[in-house]
């Protein structure tokens, strides 16, 4: 069943910039009622693919001078693709999901929601609850519950916090989100919301000051020639640039050495890009991101608020010595309140807006989102933000400051207005949606990118390349 109405697009394409004519392009192919949850999920993922397919469309219709091509969106695409993750086979093998210590516990007056999947992140996670590192993650499992289920929930948040861990009290759900009226049984679920989502922009663009204007080539791709600064980790940022990627743009990821990424969520999210290491409190990997950053069109960061202030990255400093480059940043906690400088994940922040309460399960215990749909929907934005700032460049010229959060996305989703399924439930396919890619990792079996205008690229054009194996260098 396609259909063309879609208020949730709408919504996004306005604060995205867009011309409001040109949702008008965009038509949606059903596949029965994907990704299922209390919150509108399946609205958030079609409208988040929707706006990226759009501004993409948008940029080359300038760069080409020809209409905008149409857009067709297929929610089978889009749901396979925001669950990329478990999709993913390396040379036959499943990826690894969470770590053992990561996920719902009970505390004293309520849950708390902990993150350990990195090293740093589990070290810090037992050392905040005097916990001895047996290094047997399976055994620890039971003394962390019973240490947890000792302490009241924010107590917990806060000293895991203060020693640079990440766990979050799991918040109740907000006034209207409800279910079934009542808040299940089980320990209650009564923790403030913190100062964050509640009214948060979806997107925050801010136009930097004037710069030569860069008139875009014809090109068969929209972001064909663009130069991409990758400093983002995990899913969302990543997400975002390999959707650059496959629409043309030449993407490098810059990690610090001593900051290794996680090699499965890598082949997953490295999709067309490339990979190197600079140290950048060093002289030598300063100068060589220096010399990446003259040439860049974009810069797109991941990293809290200010912490990449020290190296001379603040967005302010980036456009005074690149006018006219386009700087995007990505956070968990959104850009204001006193949330805004803490560390956190898509799991974390479902647990601190009450999205884990709304989803709760009949015995209590807190649920998620049937996909990390924050991570996937806000990196599907931001890629629409990028393109949506190269198209107004092209036009007017000049440099543009855009910001966007998990939380900002937790907010919309929290505020989208749910819509019938279209078509039956046995609609969806996953399997039609993915293919097979060769890459240093082994044959990968990856989702299909779901960004589609007339004329788009059905898959990247390579995988992957090995983490931080690329010299710093353009293409």
């Amino acid at each position: 069943m396609t259909y063309t109405e879609d208020a949730a697009t709408a919504h996004a394409w306005a604060a995205l910039g867009g011309r409001r004519q040109l949702v008008r392009r965009v038509s949606y192919e059903g596949a029965g009622a994907v990704l299922p949850s209390r919150l509108p999920v399946r609205e958030l993922a079609r409208a988040a693919v929707a706006v990226a397919s759009l501004a993409a469309a948008e940029l080359l219709s300038l760069r080409n001078r020809v209409p905008v091509p149409a857009v067709r969106v297929d929610e089978g695409a889009v749901a396979t693709a925001f669950v990329s993750e478990r999709h993913l086979r390396i040379d036959g093998r499943a990826p690894a999901s969470f770590a053992p210590l990561s996920g719902f516990w009970q505390a004293a007056d309520g849950w708390v929601r902990t993150h350990a999947n990195y090293p740093h992140h589990r070290a810090r996670l037992l050392g905040a609850l005097g916990l001895a590192d047996t290094g047997q993650d399976h055994a620890l499992v039971d003394t962390l519950a019973k240490e947890l289920a000792s302490r009241p929930a924010l107590e917990i948040q806060e000293a895991v916090y203060a020693a640079g861990g990440l766990a979050v009290a799991v918040a109740s759900a907000p006034a209207g989100h409800r279910p079934d009226g009542h808040l299940p049984a089980g320990p209650a679920l009564t923790v403030r919301r913190p100062p964050v989502a509640a009214g948060s922009a979806l997107v925050e663009t801010r136009p930097a000051p004037q710069g030569d204007p860069r008139l875009l080539v014809p090109a068969s791709l929209p972001a064909q020639g663009v130069r991409v600064l990758d400093l983002t980790r995990v899913i969302a940022g990543p997400v975002a640039t390999r959707t650059l990627a496959l629409l043309g743009a030449d993407v490098l990821r810059v990690d610090a050495p001593r900051l290794a990424e996680d090699a499965d969520a890598h082949a997953d999210t490295g999709m067309g890009k490339r990979s190197t290491l600079l140290d950048l409190a060093d002289s030598a990997g300063r100068r060589s991101f220096e010399d990446l950053l003259s040439e860049a069109d974009v810069v797109v960061t991941g990293y809290r608020p200010g912490a990449l202030d020290r190296h001379g990255l603040a967005p302010d400093a980036l456009l005074s010595r690149r006018p006219g480059l386009i700087v995007a940043q990505l956070c968990a906690w959104g850009w204001s309140g006193s949330w805004a400088g803490r560390r956190g994940f898509d799991s974390l922040v479902q647990a601190g807006t009450g999205i884990a309460a709304i989803e709760a399960g009949a015995d209590g215990r807190p649920g998620v989102l049937p996909a990390q749909a924050l991570d996937h929907g806000t990196g599907y934005l931001l890629a629409a933000a990028v393109l949506r700032a190269l198209s107004d460049r092209h036009a007017t010229g000049g440099g543009r400051h855009l910001r966007l959060s998990l939380a900002g996305t937790a907010s919309w989703l929290l505020d989208i207005r749910p819509a019938s399924a279209p078509g039956g439930d046995d609609l969806h396919d996953p399997g039609a949606r993915l293919a097979e890619t060769a890459s240093p990792y082994g044959p990968l079996r990856h989702a299909l990118p779901p960004v589609h205008y007339d004329g788009a690229p059905s898959n990247w054009d390579r995988g992957p390349t090995r983490w931080g194996t690329d010299l710093p260098n353009w293409a």
